[in-house]
């Protein structure tokens, strides 16, 4: 798959499925990578909104391991 050019030539979306990375994982991983080349803290903040939502999932899952 060709990269677009805000991923200046990398394979980040291959490495991210070779390496099995969970949705919200994979669009951090996208969002912190490309935030200087495409649309600055708007990446940024989109990022953080992801993971938000991950810590927010684990601290349920943690929450419901314990009862």
């Amino acid at each position: 798959m060709q990269s677009p050019s805000h991923y200046n030539g990398t394979q980040l979306l291959d490495a991210l499925v070779a390496g099995e990375v969970g949705f919200c994982e994979g669009n951090i991983c996208k969002y912190v990578y490309r935030w200087k080349n495409k649309d600055g803290l708007k990446d940024l903040y989109k990022a953080r909104d992801y993971l938000d939502a991950l810590i927010a999932n684990a601290e349920l899952n943690q929450l419901e391991d314990k009862q």
